[in-house]
């Protein structure tokens, strides 16, 4: 019998030559998946199981993962505030992580003896991929021929082309993965540290120039509606945040970062759901969560995104870091009011039972309801004295 092995097939060239290189060069039976994190339509689905049985696989399937995605890793991105470098929400990031889980699944449900992908040896899917197919199914086979051949698109067109498959793989000019939490956008600007991308290199131009009103509805961290629109799954808010946000050209930027290879890399990314929603999540926690939540809530959700990115979700740590996160979510429940503009927006303010901006115990800057005059003198004198010591005896010894 023939061995199994298991492709993450995406449907552009490099998967393509694996489904048929697996079969026709090294005899095994292919049996494609195809993980949804949001980057395909239901006719796109179709699209991808034809082209992928076209190429002679054995199986293919699709693996709709948008709430899984959601449940396992974007929730704890929002809890977060996670923006890598300050700028980029992890998109392809999160979205790898949790692909790669549903193919090792998917590999342990078929029994399969090997798993394949298309990854190149430049970046950072491929030891995303690999480290969590080792450590969910360590006795598969990993094999990765574009990576293992150095091939160039060239070889891998004529490879198919010799091979009875004779589909046009047009060279486009930026390439585009899109996802729930974003999509990324790579092109030659993207390859030297000087230029921004083009207008014309993001996937949602501008439609929208008058000025809207946005209101989202939080309840414990998580989205439960949209302009008083509710929803059943954060996903569906999300989706409806993105479609309303995009129209603007909002959240587009370009992350310079530092891959898992060691080396700087720059990527270009739309993100307008997630610029949007990171930001009014963190104002209503501003307003709702203490002095102290906030600072170790900021150092703890760095690691998480950073972990993340490294590839080390699978790590017990995280599991850890999520428990913090959640707790932290119990009063962070209210509306935040936003105006979208073309490439921005204004977080206006918010509304919450929980805010902790109360008047009734004072006015900053106008009124002091809950201490006196005095109080803050002795709070002063005392908080001083650490700070007087240390400079009185030092004053002479400089």
């Amino acid at each position: 019998m023939k061995k199994k092995v298991v492709l993450a097939f995406s449907g552009g060239l490099d998967t393509s030559y694996c489904a048929k290189y697996l079969s026709e060069t090294l005899g095994y039976e292919v049996y494609a998946v195809t993980v949804n994190t949001g980057g395909f339509s239901e006719e796109e689905e179709k699209e991808l199981e034809q082209k992928a049985l076209n190429l002679g696989v054995r199986q293919y399937r699709c693996v709709k993962a948008q709430e899984d995605y959601y449940n396992s890793c974007v929730k704890y991105l929002i809890f977060g505030n996670v923006l890598k470098n300050n700028t980029y929400p992890l998109s392809v990031s999160a979205e790898r992580t949790i692909q790669a889980q549903k193919i090792a699944e998917y590999a342990i449900e078929t029994g399969a003896d090997a798993i394949a992908h298309g990854s190149t040896g430049a970046g950072n899917d491929q030891v995303r991929f690999d480290l969590i197919f080792q450590v969910m199914c360590p006795d598969v086979e990993i094999i990765t021929p574009i990576r293992d051949l150095a091939l160039s698109r060239e070889d891998e067109i004529e490879f198919l082309k010799d091979h009875g498959y004779e589909m046009e793989f047009a060279k486009a000019q930026y390439s585009v993965n899109k996802g729930l939490w974003g999509t990324s956008v790579g092109g030659k600007e993207t390859l030297t540290s000087r230029n921004y991308l083009p207008e014309e290199a993001f996937p949602s131009q501008i439609s929208q120039r008058e000025p809207s009103e946005l209101e989202i509805e939080f309840k414990n961290g998580e989205i439960k509606s949209v302009n008083g629109q509710p929803y059943d799954h954060p996903v569906y808010a999300i989706q409806a945040i993105e479609k309303l946000a995009s129209a603007y050209g909002i959240g587009r930027d370009i992350h310079v970062g530092d891959t898992i290879v060691g080396i700087k890399g720059r990527v270009g990314f739309e993100a307008a759901a997630a610029s949007v929603i990171i930001k009014a999540h963190h104002l209503l926690e501003k307003h709702t969560l203490s002095k102290y939540q906030q600072m170790i809530k900021s150092q703890l959700s760095d690691w998480y995104g950073n972990w993340l990115h490294e590839a080390l979700f699978l790590d017990p740590v995280m599991r850890n870091i999520e428990c913090l996160l959640t707790d932290s979510q119990k009063t962070v429940t209210g509306k935040v009011f936003i105006t979208l503009h073309p490439y921005r927006f204004i977080l206006n303010g918010i509304e919450s039972d929980h805010d902790l901006m109360s008047d009734q115990f004072g006015s900053y800057g106008e009124a002091n309801r809950a201490w006196t005059g005095d109080d803050v003198k002795g709070y002063t004198k005392i908080l001083s004295n650490s700070l007087n010591i240390y400079h009185q005896i030092n004053k002479t010894n400089n």
